[in-house]
């Protein structure tokens, strides 16, 4: 484990000190890890390059709204999956299931299509809306929902509690763990989202920070990689933040629905 975590950290602290280096640094052979100083240049010329608080708050929101409404949708299809009777439930999990099987990719042009037939071209509503459904989310909280004991929402019925107040009131205190898991992995896909927004927004006042590092990137071939590292530095950092502190979290929640009995 200590090798393999050494492995995949190697990338990111060569990112670090590369966000450090001056041109020639960065190229020098042999290889020069360390940067000659720590002075901030890279950072200053990112924030006078770029619009660096708006992107910032574009990745805030919609990563918050985006995987606050993954959860939601997930959550109640899941439950309608668990604890409903209709017509037909067995064929909708087969169709959440092959979801999962369909790579993003292949849906990109019918949802290219369809968003600008809306006018929803460089909108915030044109980045959210196509991949709000979230197949893994309602697969997990299906299967965490499966092991919760039954009992305890036939008492709630019983005495006079819905739907919804079985699933806000009961339901849900019990799948903290799990809806951690599937809110971190919203988060991490919504925050790093770099072919969809590129796609459809070209305004640089409606870009994430991952699509507006193409702003940084000279048409000529001739980039300053120091300055673009800084500028992932800045990308990466908060949400890797986010995952160290819930990473327990995400173990628990990935694992509630592993084992039944």
């Amino acid at each position: 484990m200590v090798v393999a975590v050494a492995v995949m950290s190697v990338p990111l602290v060569w990112m670090l000190f590369a966000s450090f280096k001056q041109p020639d640094e960065i190229y020098s052979i042999p290889l020069q890890w360390l940067p000659g100083s720590f002075a901030p240049d890279n950072y200053a010329q990112v924030a006078d390059t770029l619009p660096i608080g708006r992107l910032f708050l574009n990745s805030l929101g919609l990563t918050i709204v985006g995987s606050g409404l993954k959860m939601l949708l997930g959550l109640c299809c899941a439950y309608a999956l668990v604890f409903l009777e209709f017509p037909g439930k067995k064929i909708v999990f087969g169709v959440v299931i092959f979801a999962l099987l369909i790579p993003q990719q292949i849906t990109i042009i019918p949802n290219y299509t369809l968003v600008a037939s809306l006018g929803w071209l460089n909108t915030y509503q044109g980045i959210l809306v196509p991949g709000l459904a979230s197949a893994f989310g309602t697969f997990l909280f299906r299967q965490h929902f499966l092991t919760l004991p039954v009992s305890i929402l036939e008492a709630a019925a019983l005495d006079g509690a819905g739907h919804w107040r079985r699933l806000w009131g009961f339901v849900l205190p019990m799948s903290l763990p799990t809806i951690a898991a599937v809110g971190l992995v919203s988060m991490v896909a919504e925050w790093n989202e770099y072919l969809w927004p590129f796609l459809v927004v070209d305004n640089a006042e409606l870009m994430t920070l991952p699509v507006g590092l193409t702003l940084l990137q000279n048409v000529d071939g001739l980039n300053n990689w120091g300055v673009l590292m800084a500028a992932t530095v800045l990308v990466t950092a908060p949400i890797l933040a986010v995952f160290l502190v819930l990473q327990r979290r995400l173990v628990a929640g990935l694992t509630a629905g592993a084992v039944t009995g």
